[in-house]
């Protein structure tokens, strides 16, 4: 989602993520979406509480600080919030605290992810509707 693609010449990388989010109010939906699922896959095998919300957090900041036009889609560029979760869980493991399923958490999470993407489908339907009584 964050690095699999380069531009010539540089080390810049991107993935599908910014790409996605380029689609208003629809692409930051399904990047929230796909990063939740990574989430709760994660909670299902057994990672602490502590990285969970640290990788919950890192979607959240990238959710909503993408969700603002042009600037949030340089942020996605920039932020890369699956690979901070993906070296979030190389660490963890090798650190050797892998242990317990975290199901009540994975609950928490779920219900918070919920109430988010509704949150977020409500906003873009006000923009919409206004957008719409602007014309």
């Amino acid at each position: 989602m964050d690095n699999a693609f380069q531009i010539p010449g540089t080390n810049i990388r991107f993935g599908l993520d910014p790409i996605i989010g380029l689609i208003p109010g629809f692409g930051e939906l399904v990047t929230f979406g796909i990063s939740g699922a990574l989430l709760l896959t994660m909670a299902r095998y057994g990672v602490s509480r502590k990285v969970l919300l640290m990788m919950a957090g890192n979607i959240l900041l990238d959710s909503t600080l993408g969700a603002i036009p042009l600037v949030g889609d340089l942020f996605d560029f920039g932020y890369k919030a699956n690979q901070r979760n993906l070296n979030l869980l190389r660490r963890h493991y090798q650190e050797g605290k892998h242990q317990g399923s975290g199901k009540g958490l994975i609950i928490a999470v779920g219900v918070l992810v919920l109430a988010l993407a509704g949150l977020l489908v409500f906003a873009i339907w006000k923009l919409v509707a206004y957008l719409v009584g602007l014309f």
